[in-house]
């Protein structure tokens, strides 16, 4: 990294662009790049985060968006299916930081036509119950996965170029089902295992979460893995407050020991960034090669700049005078609902993204944070936070596509909005410069994708230049508040670059 980055390890002559020095640089302060940056400051090392928006938090935001004076919105992710079952998270042990995880009786919920609805409840006997023929054919698919969810968090939330530690021997056989499982709802297999519409719309809801035709092996995957947290630990949780909790507990626990971050400050290029030993980008491929230009190798790149990024999603917040008056009030006990009626009618609704077209009932999801959070109600009113799946780089205002898709499953949503607000998929970037187009999965989900995210590179976190990193959703094991994307890079980083081969302890 000739003129840039000369030297590694404690000792070397660094001689970077911008001013100042420090022992590491993390650019971007969402969960992952926090994740490394507490990684490296317990390791003992100078760390400094810059961040072009006024907050850290990035996707874990929770903000004040003056639509009703003290509601507060999660700008991003505000349901955390994986925060507590990460491997990272259960080393820094969240509620040991005050970080309270609420779980609702019902972790989702799948309206359908006609008032009935799929739930997802917390517990898997009532959900089997619940779903009637088609119960034992969930048990078989989900409830053996949620049985064996730390084989399949191992699995699925790993870094895709080795085996993961702790699966072997053990969990051979969870493997093997989650594979099964994922050809089997990731293929026109689907729909041979259920009877019912009930049982396959509630699966393909969550698998909706990956933004991409339907049925496919990594919609499936994505499926497979927050279906069976659903019935497990703190299932899909609600952060008290909001998601920002999360990321204040990362920020907290890096100030405490000698780390900064510094907000309101953009890296456009290399000249932004202060000389360091080491660089972890929690941005995407494209911010990597804006910024470094042609301090990259030529292959290098080039295989940055072919990532894919994948349809778009338009954010919709709303403030309300009440509960959503659901016409299946069971619904009302979800933390989260999919919205996008049966199997077939989410299938139609997604092919038509995919081709760049605005479906009529855009697949929806939907969160009401005070379900769980009687914090989040302020005067008698409470936030309501949704997304709706649109084209990429679409400009278009969703809210009356949004309402009216609640108001087909609750009639008489309209009349309680108070206040509202969209931002287009075209404008998501503008909060987040990694949603590119509106991409809030940081890059395509895709089989390829998922397994070579986000190069084919035998180290998915390296860029083709000594001591710098991508530790972003756009890297394994893809997007979630997990923050395993910056440990595992700031590990990577630690044993390269300062020659630390054992990881720090996360503990408070």
């Amino acid at each position: 990294m000739a003129g840039f980055l000369d030297g590694r390890g404690e000792g070397s002559q660094v001689r970077g662009r911008g001013e100042g020095h420090t022992e590491v640089v993390v650019v971007g302060a969402g969960p992952n790049g926090l994740a490394a940056a507490v990684t490296c400051a317990r390791a003992g090392l100078q760390v400094t985060v810059l961040e072009a928006q006024p907050d850290a938090g990035g996707g874990a935001r929770t903000l004040d968006l003056g639509l009703a004076p003290g509601v507060v919105h999660d700008v991003c992710s505000a349901v955390q299916a994986m925060a507590w079952a990460s491997p990272f998270f259960r080393g820094f042990d969240l509620a040991a930081r005050g970080v309270e995880l609420l779980t609702p009786e019902v972790s989702y919920a799948q309206p359908l036509p006609g008032g009935r609805s799929g739930l997802a409840y917390r517990d898997l006997d009532r959900t089997v119950e619940a779903l009637g023929e088609d119960g034992p054919a969930w048990r078989a698919l989900v409830g053996r996965l949620s049985e064996h969810w730390p084989h399949v968090v191992r699995l699925a939330l790993g870094d895709k170029r080795s085996v993961p530690p702790g699966l072997l021997p053990g969990g051979v056989p969870t493997a093997a089902a989650f594979g099964l499982a994922v050809l089997e709802q990731g293929t026109r297999a689907w729909d041979r295992r259920f009877s019912g519409d009930l049982a396959p719309a509630l699966l393909t809801g969550v698998a909706a979460h990956a933004s991409t035709p339907l049925p496919s092996l990594a919609a499936a995957g994505t499926a497979l893995l927050l279906a069976s947290l659903a019935h497990a630990g703190s299932g899909w949780s609600i952060p008290r407050g909001g998601s920002r909790a999360i990321t204040d507990a990362l920020r907290a626990d890096l100030e405490a020991h000698g780390g900064q971050v510094l907000t309101d400050h953009p890296v456009r290029t290399a000249a932004d960034l202060p000389g360091a030993h080491a660089y972890l980008f929690d941005t995407t491929p494209r911010t990597v090669v804006e910024v470094l230009g042609d301090e990259l190798p030529a292959r290098a790149r080039r295989a940055l700049s072919a990532f894919r990024y994948g349809d778009g999603a338009s954010k919709v917040d709303f403030v309300l005078s009440g509960p959503v008056p659901w016409t299946d009030p069971e619904v009302a006990l979800a933390g989260t609902v999919h919205l996008g009626g049966t199997r077939r009618e989410m299938a139609d609704a997604e092919a038509q993204v995919a081709r760049g077209q605005h479906p009529e009932r855009p697949m929806t999801l939907l969160s009401d944070p005070a379900v769980v959070d009687e914090t989040r109600v302020v005067d008698g009113l409470r936030p309501l936070w949704t997304y709706a799946h649109v084209p990429a780089g679409s400009d278009v205002d969703v809210t009356e596509a949004v309402t009216a898709h609640v108001e087909r499953y609750a009639p008489g949503f309209r009349d309680l909005v108070v206040a509202s607000r969209c931002v287009p998929a075209a404008r998501m970037s503008g909060h987040n410069a990694n949603y590119v187009g509106g991409d809030i999965a940081s890059g395509a989900v895709t089989m390829w994708q998922m397994v070579a995210r986000p190069t084919p590179r035998l180290d998915p976190y390296a860029v083709g230049l000594d001591g710098v990193y991508l530790c972003s959703a756009s890297t394994p094991p893809g997007p979630g508040v997990h923050g395993l994307g910056g440990w595992f890079a700031a590990r990577r980083a630690l044993r390269d670059v300062f020659g630390i081969t054992q990881a720090p302890d996360l503990h408070p």
